[in-house]
């Protein structure tokens, strides 16, 4: 019997959406007619979404995003004043689709999770091309390794300022990290601690030290001082030893 597969969405509660939909209202005004579609993605689609640590991913898409057009969204782009807060990326349908093979980790990403909140689904039929992720995989692994090498020279006197390094970190890593787990023909879990250890098992690595970014950003407290050097070192290490693993991949 084969086991199940992994869920890779999770829906947001009722409060969320209905959030989302009121700070899309004006956005979608201000749009008009060039107004395609709007789409919750990212984390929110998560379990264990905290708007507390996390801001909102929505992926808005129009017909064309010209001075006129940015100009009006500008006038109205709410600002709330507590969470949950917003991040939204404007694209147009032309920019989308001729961004899929620039940008394949997160166009990968998007697929596996997002939620239509209005307009016509443009994200279904899209066909991402594959041939670039380990190379782009690379290329953002290489990129982070190095930012995190720079921060700690300049911050490793100075360890407080090296926490929000780590927060930064977090996302766009637990992003890399499903994508490895893709390459290697395995869908990733739906909860990011659990995508991040499966990393570590299949790469030969610690989890521990792979996980602190993401311990560090949703920790309830903020830590300090020889806690946040303690986490930074393990993660350099750790992520330094994924780089090099990346050199040993064999793509299935």
């Amino acid at each position: 019997m084969s086991s199940p597969q992994p869920v890779l969405r999770m829906d947001p509660s009722d409060v969320m959406l209905a959030a989302a939909r009121r700070w899309l209202e004006p956005v979608r005004a201000a749009l008009g007619p060039e107004f395609v579609a709007a789409y919750l993605t990212g984390s929110v689609l998560v379990q264990g979404f905290d708007e507390r640590h996390s801001g909102v991913n929505v992926l808005i898409v129009a017909r064309t995003l010209d001075l006129d057009v940015l100009d009006a969204i500008s006038q109205r782009l709410p600002e709330p004043k507590k969470p949950p807060r917003f991040d939204p990326l404007f694209l147009t349908l032309r920019q989308v689709e001729k961004s899929l093979d620039v940008f394949p980790i997160e166009w990968v990403d998007i697929q596996e999770r997002h939620m239509l909140l209005e307009g016509n689904d443009v994200l279904g039929g899209l066909d991402v091309p594959r041939a670039n992720l380990r190379l782009q995989l690379e290329h953002d692994l290489r990129r982070t390794m190095i930012g995190l090498r720079q921060s700690y020279l300049a911050h490793a006197k100075h360890p407080d300022r090296l926490e929000d390094t780590l927060r930064r970190a977090a996302s766009g890593f637990a992003t890399l990290c499903r994508t490895l787990l893709r390459l290697q023909g395995e869908s990733p879990p739906a909860d990011t601690p659990r995508v991040i250890e499966r990393v570590a098992d299949v790469y030969g690595l610690q989890a521990e030290g792979l996980l602190a970014a993401h311990l560090v950003r949703y920790a309830e407290h903020h830590y300090r001082g020889a806690e946040v050097l303690a986490h930074y070192r393990k993660f350099l290490v750790e992520v330094d030893r994924l780089v090099n693993a990346i050199d040993q991949m064999r793509v299935p």
